[in-house]
């Protein structure tokens, strides 16, 4: 059986060139690890080369671990890195009290955002799998 894919190896490398700061490794569901890349600017450099070659695995791994759904996850990672401080990624995925707080304070001054990075995946997921068992009957 083939499983739809979740996410997307087209932003998997556009965030690869930002991962020197971890953010591949976040969009892929690899949150201790892209904090270790934003640390010590991906692990000197030598993991950020590797991981170029260990994308493919990890869009697979994360198609496997993340549930389809409504709610896409490359756009929200999208939004996310683009514009998460204003918190339009949390008003696509229907959380619009929360959206319009980052909004009014800069993503809770930035901590909004980090929890965001190292929880949005798992948030998609749950919304998704809310939205499929709620439509299922």
């Amino acid at each position: 059986m083939n499983k739809v894919s979740t996410h997307s190896k087209v932003i998997g490398y556009l965030t690869w060139i930002f991962g020197f700061m971890g953010a591949h490794r976040f969009y892929y569901g690899k949150p201790i690890t892209g904090t270790l890349w934003f640390f010590t600017l991906g692990l000197f450099f030598i993991g950020w080369i590797i991981d170029l070659f260990l994308i493919p695995a990890m869009d697979r791994e994360a198609d496997f671990r993340f549930e389809e759904g409504d709610i896409d996850y490359s756009l929200s990672w999208v939004l996310l890195l683009l514009v998460g401080f204003l918190g339009v990624h949390r008003m696509y995925m229907g959380k619009w009290l929360t959206g319009i707080l980052y909004a009014l304070t800069l993503g809770l001054l930035g901590l909004g955002v980090l929890y965001d990075l190292w929880t949005l995946n798992s948030q998609v997921n749950e919304l998704n799998r809310e939205n499929k068992y709620r439509y299922s009957y």
